[in-house]
Formats: structure tokens, sequence, C-alpha cells
């Protein structure tokens, strides 16, 4: 049977729509095309509740072998005592790490969704909050850093069962081991998100958090450039009761099909050219920055140690962040607007973007590109001739193709 003809154009329409903009989502990245194989693979048609060798259904001997290749090169890649590659997305592995480590009503410190933490780290809307008790931890005002003096005194007086670090809006590395001193002073777990800068981690571009703390979640696309999913890293000690949390704690059937695309991104992270690909994300994240400041943009701390920045569009160009977004979007550069520590703005229009260089960085990127793109957004938002920008987004998106040959 055909492709019915909606879905088909629709996936026509995406391939040219992904080749035809430059893509600064921070959260977004290009799979390889044998990523996208496994994905789309006869083993999505396998049910193997359960894990490798120890399954509820027959006929799990194959998907056997590709589940326990992922975990043994997740382990031997993030130096970790035990891995779980079975979460169906970052938000479902903290549920499970949460699960694993607390009772309902127990009490996490974690970074405030406006100072760079995610909806999963407490929002009252969102599972998390709903559970757990939360409170929350910020920035400095005047440097935008985590504020370690805060995040002490607050577990200080909070008490909390697990202080969780990492965000999806942070530009700076993250002292893991700053968060291990606190949390050991307070009698408390730490568990670290790294789903932003996982692929930083394997390339060696971001010091690693698996050995430092308890237990360690992550999605598997981002930085990681793998199958969207997610993972979650332990110590041994706490192996069976994370496995337990995950299945059958938070959910049933693994995807086998995307755990074959998690482990062959795995096998991928692991070859010396990812530690090139993750040190140029760096680099052309440093170069865009630069060019940014050096047309008087703010850009929170200053600077970047990772893929992402932050911008405040809203005293440079009299805009919000949601006007800034349509603005680039038009002329062919996809990011999206954020909510920044202290903003006036509300959630919906924002005063700044997120702008994030690892998708362009596997097109082949490097800080010409980059520089070239910071001096686009400025003048775009600078509202200087739309139509000639967006000619140029095309050019240079043609000279950086994604796939080829690809038709569906």
């Amino acid at each position: 049977m055909k492709l019915n003809e909606i879905i088909r154009e629709s996936l026509n329409a995406e391939m040219k729509r992904q080749q035809d903009h430059i893509e600064l989502i921070a959260s977004e990245n290009y799979v390889s095309e044998a990523v996208l194989i496994a994905n789309g693979s006869i083993f999505t048609n396998k049910y193997a509740e359960g894990y490798p060798g120890r399954r509820y259904y027959g006929g799990c001997l194959n998907v056997d072998k590709v589940e326990q290749l992922g975990i043994d090169v997740a382990k031997k890649l993030f130096d970790a005592e035990h891995v779980n590659i079975q979460p169906h997305s970052g938000s479902q592995a903290n549920a499970a790490a949460y699960k694993a480590f607390l009772k309902p009503g127990d009490k996490v410190l974690a970074m405030d969704l406006r100072a760079g933490g995610h909806l999963s780290h407490g929002f009252d809307l969102n599972f998390s909050g709903e559970v757990y008790e939360f409170a929350f931890y910020g920035v400095n005002k005047d440097t935008y850093y985590i504020d370690f003096e805060e995040v002490r005194n607050k577990a200080l007086e909070f008490k909390p069962n697990m202080i969780l670090a990492g965000a999806s809006a942070y530009s700076r590395e993250i002292d893991f081991n700053k968060f291990r001193e606190i949390a050991d002073e307070v009698g408390a777990y730490l568990m670290v998100d790294m789903a932003h800068i996982a692929g930083l981690v394997a390339g060696r571009a971001h010091s690693n958090p698996c050995p430092i703390a308890d237990v360690v979640t992550t999605t598997t696309h981002k930085t990681l450039r793998g199958a969207r999913g997610g993972m979650i890293f332990c110590k041994q000690k706490f192996a069976k009761k994370v496995d337990s949390a995950v299945f059958p704690g938070v959910q049933g059937g693994p995807l086998e099909h995307l755990i074959a695309g998690k482990t062959q991104a795995l096998i991928e992270a692991s070859d010396p050219s990812f530690l090139e690909y993750a040190n140029q994300v760096v680099k052309n994240s440093k170069a865009l920055c630069k060019v940014l400041m050096d047309n008087n943009i703010f850009v929170l701390t200053n600077g970047t140690d990772n893929h992402l920045l932050n911008i405040e569009v809203k005293t440079a160009f009299n805009i919000t962040g949601k006007k800034a977004e349509a603005i680039l979007e038009s002329i062919g550069i996809v990011c999206n607007k954020e909510l920044l520590p202290f903003d006036t703005e509300s959630s919906v229009n924002t005063s700044g973007l997120r702008l994030g260089t690892a998708a362009m960085t596997t097109r082949g990127f490097k800080e010409k590109e980059f520089e070239q793109v910071g001096r686009i957004i400025v003048d775009a938002l600078n509202n200087k001739d739309l139509e000639s920008l967006k000619k140029e987004v095309k050019t240079l998106c043609d000279n950086f193709p994604i796939y080829n040959n690809i038709k569906y």
C-alpha cells in the first residue's frame, strides 16, 4: 500500500522546509540517514516489555541484541555504571527518575523555569509540580550565572529530598561538583537533567555529570543527534529501582525501532569525528555570540560555553521576542522566543530569543557562516531589506544540504 497522499505531500514539504531554512532552535538537530533508517525499521512491529534477556514476550532475540548494544555503548560513552535507554522522552525519563528516588509529596529544589529550567522541573501545571513539592533557585541578577549561594541557602532552608541541576536555556557550563557538595550537605539526592548538553558531554565539550550525580536523565536528540527519546544513567546500586520505575512504573512496551535509532546515534557519537562536531558547536556559539554583542545586543552572561545563547531584543530593537521570532522566520531563520530571567514581558510575548548552533553545525556551518548568520539577524531585526536577506539565507542553505536523494 502506498503512502496516503496527504502524508506523502506533507513529508516532502517538510523535507523542503528543513532544507530551506537555518535552524537555530537549540533543542533541534538533524539525524544521520542511518538513524532515519533505524527509526523507520521493522523493529516497530515488535513488542518487548521487560529488558534484554528478561522479556515478557517471545521472539525478542534481535531487539535484545540492539538494545544491549545501546546500553553498552552508552555506559562507555558517558562513563556510567548503569543505563536505561527505554524512556520514550526526556520528560518520561524525569518521571521515572522522580519515581525511583522520591515519594509523592517529597521535596525537590530545581532551577526556576524563568531562569532557564524545564517544565518537568516542577512547573505547577506539569505532572512534576502536581506530584512533588518544588522550590526553586535562580540566577544572579547582575551576571545571570547560577547563584550557588542562593542554591545553598535555599537547600538549607527547604531541606529537599532531591536537588535537580540542569536547564533548557542556560548558556554556561554547569558546575556539577558544587551541586554535589550542597546535596551532600543537606542529605539530598543529586539528579542532573543533561538533555540539552548530552552531545557536548559525549564530545568532551562539557563536564560529565554521570560519575558525580546519583541519577542523570537526558533526551537522545538535541545535541546528541539521535532518535527522539530519553535515557537514564545511575549508580549501579540504584539500577533495580530505576529500571522498575521505567517499566512497569511509568511506561509499558519500549519502542524498539527508536531504541535502534538511539543505539545508532550513540555509536556515531563514539566516533572521533563527534569530538570535532561537539567542539565546533561551541566554537560556533561563541562566534555567533560575538557578532551579536559587537552590535550592542545584550547576550545573557555576556557569552556562552555551550550550544545556545539567550539574547534580549526588547531594548536593542524595541520589539518583543514573539515579534523577533516572526521576523526571522519570515526570512528563513527559525528560532524561539524566550522568557528571560527577571523578564517584564509575559510568556506569550517575552523579551528574548533563544538561539542554538547544534543543527547548523551538523549541516557543516563553521565560524564564518555563523558570523554571517549573526549579521543577518541584526539586519533583519533592524528591518533592513528583508527580501534580500531571505535570498541570502536561501543561498546559505543551498550550499549545505541536509540529505541527498531522499524523496517520499
